[in-house]
């Protein structure tokens, strides 16, 4: 997948003024709903959040030591456990695995984590074909086009386009409009690769410390043919997807999938431990189970940043915030959309590669109130542009341009002097509202030009509140004088 960060403000001018995604947008409000009417059913919602906050608070916490555990448990039950350093030697494993066993095409189920390492790009650069078997993700790979949301990749795709892909690819042989017949074809095609498969790809929503259990939640049931059709199977995890017990996961799959697509349980949960016993009639031969850090180890050392670990992917954010449900998925330009995109990308790839994005939030709060595992989105906002602000090495920040940095340290030194902050505001409240906001401040130039571009100045009132409480205070001293 290309990575387009970068282009975030551009690519979100070009949402905005795309109507059909702002009519799919507008109709977003009607998931949230859902969500929050099954987490109702919950005996105390508040309770059930705060619980899985803690779950994966103390995660983070003991990340390393649950890793370990969970890699001898898993081994004891007959898995290979294989360490990622980066994408590039996930990538490099599951290819020469690929290689070894003859395989001419393997068959994906949905994985966050396979999009993050552009798993499908290095398969298919080396002469391996790749099928995603989850209906959104089969659109897309048609598509060439990133996941619109981390939940539903293909939600805001119209029928029409859905037909028109289907019938180029020979997926269906007349046009249809009817969503069950296209479903229905897309079924028929994948289904006659899972006949002959060899090597199944899937990622993992839990792994589970204490048994070197894992387990998958899913509505299709693709997952589960790409873990019990082939001899081999890959199952991929990003490394904070473990918890310590059964007990931590089972409460994290209802929050998981209650917030996910509003269900108190996925149609299909599915616990591997270890590949196919003898006396079993499904399930690989082999698996392999991907750890991948892909530089989670080199921020989990900042006690801040380790908040994004806590994540579990379940898209809660994104309906909340009032950023993504204006330009939805594609202008955040990688795997990870929405306030969650906005924490992980810059962590993954570097403040320098995604200022745009850190910096596009209202700090609303959203996000924070409705994440079912307490990370604090805005407080991880701030703290990037701080640490973007002075230029920290680790995080690859990229500095402010210097005209910017030479304001607010000028404006700093004249807000920590209250005699002259009292002088300058009174001399400038004149002169600002003498000036027509619109034609003035819109084109104002300097570092406050793009803050201009789309807010006017109110008229200031001749009164500051301080000198009106003041005046207020001494009317009523004054009244109650006289009486």
């Amino acid at each position: 997948m290309q990575i387009k960060t970068g282009q975030f403000a551009e690519a979100a001018k070009a949402a905005l003024n795309d109507s059909y995604t702002r009519i799919f947008l507008d109709g977003m409000h009607k998931k949230v709903k859902e969500r929050l009417r099954s987490m109702e059913t919950f005996p105390d919602p508040a309770a059930a959040r705060e619980l899985g906050a803690s779950i994966r608070a103390e995660t983070v916490a003991e990340l390393p030591e649950l890793l370990e555990k969970f890699e001898k448990n898993a081994t004891a039950q007959g898995a290979r456990v294989i360490w990622a350093r980066d994408a590039e030697q996930a990538n490099q494993f599951i290819v020469e695995l690929a290689r070894e066993n003859g395989i001419a095409y393997v068959t994906k189920g949905k994985s966050m984590v396979s999009e993050e390492i552009g798993l499908n790009d290095a398969l298919v650069e080396n002469g391996i074909n790749v099928f995603e078997t989850d209906l959104g993700e089969f659109i897309i790979q048609l598509l060439d086009r990133p996941p619109f949301h981390i939940v539903g990749p293909a939600i805001n795709i119209p029928v029409e386009e859905i037909c028109d892909i289907f019938l180029e690819k020979k997926i269906i042989e007349k046009p249809t409009l009817d969503p069950v017949e296209l479903g229905y074809a897309a079924r028929r095609f994948l289904r006659d690769k899972f006949q002959g498969l060899e090597m199944g790809i899937t990622g993992i929503n839990i792994a589970v410390a204490e048994t070197g259990t894992i387990i998958n939640v899913e509505n299709e049931g693709n997952i589960r043919f790409n873990k019990s059709s082939p001899k081999i199977q890959v199952s991929i995890m990003s490394l904070e997807k473990v918890v310590a017990t059964m007990k931590d996961a089972v409460h994290v799959m209802r929050l998981l999938c209650r917030n996910c697509t509003g269900q108190k349980l996925s149609a299909y949960v599915t616990l591997d431990s270890g590949p196919k016993a003898p006396d079993e009639i499904d399930g690989p031969e082999q698996l392999y189970i991907v750890i991948v850090d892909n530089g989670r180890s080199d921020f989990y050392a900042d006690p801040k940043a380790r908040e994004a670990l806590r994540c579990i992917r379940c898209g809660a954010c994104l309906g909340s915030c009032p950023v993504y449900t204006k330009i939805g998925g594609y202008p955040y330009g990688w795997a990870y959309s929405g306030p969650i995109g906005q924490v992980l990308n810059p962590l993954l790839l570097g403040l320098d590669k995604t200022g745009e994005i850190y910096r596009a939030s209202t700090l609303c709060g959203n996000c924070k109130s409705v994440c079912p595992v307490g990370i604090d989105h805005p407080s991880l906002f701030l703290y990037f542009r701080s640490i973007d602000a002075e230029k920290d090495p680790p995080f690859r920040a990229a500095a402010r341009p210097w005209q910017e940095a030479a304001f607010f340290t000028f404006w700093a030194w004249i807000v920590s002097r209250i005699s002259l902050w009292h002088l300058l505001r009174k001399l400038a409240r004149p002169l600002l509202n003498r000036y027509d906001q619109i034609n003035r401040f819109l084109k104002i130039p300097g570092p406050l030009n793009k803050w201009h571009r789309t807010r006017d100045l109110p008229q200031l009132p001749e009164k500051t509140f301080r000198e009106r409480w003041t005046h207020l205070n001494s009317e009523v001293g004054r009244r109650k004088g006289e009486k």
